[in-house]
């Protein structure tokens, strides 16, 4: 299974100390160079740089479509329109992204999204978390990821808990 991911994933998940998730769960996880730029060059002290920077098993590449990227970039950031056209060249069964004008522009190009949340859920159908409450409120405090109540107790219950 090859998935592309933009940076907000990422993150995150290294923030909580669970990127080891992403390896567990698929077989190949690349990301573009802009996304690897934009972590990798951020200070050391950002929650998950330095575990992101260790994870020597993330693809990093270069998306071949410079006319798709131009074109994402019109209404995206730099890291996400390389990040769909990265996916959509690789023909990735999976991209995460978290952003909703991202997860737009990708699903208009047929790529099946999911964002941090679904890993997550998905990682704990597959018996490599024990609890997802914990990760949430670890999202939330120590990554600063917001999660509504109500998306807070669907995840919850979408997880079986």
């Amino acid at each position: 299974m090859i998935v592309v991911s933009d940076a907000s994933p990422m993150l995150n998940l290294a923030a909580i100390h669970r990127l080891d998730l992403l390896r567990a769960l698929y077989e190949r996880v690349a990301i573009p160079e802009t996304v690897h730029a934009e972590i990798a060059g951020s200070a050391d002290d950002l929650p998950g740089a330095l575990e992101f920077k260790a994870a020597d098993w993330i693809e990093v590449r270069r998306p071949g479509d410079t006319a798709l990227v131009t074109t994402l970039r019109a209404e995206l950031h730099a890291g996400e329109a390389e990040a769909i056209a990265l996916a959509h060249e690789l023909r990735a069964d999976l991209i995460l992204l978290d952003e909703r004008k991202g997860r737009a522009a990708a699903a208009r190009l047929n790529l099946r999204v999911v964002g941090l949340l679904g890993v997550l859920v998905e990682a704990k159908h597959k018996g490599l978390v024990p609890a997802l409450k914990p990760l949430l409120h670890e999202l939330t405090t120590r990554a600063g990821f917001w999660i509504g109540k109500e998306l807070f107790q669907a995840v919850l219950i979408a997880a079986g808990e």
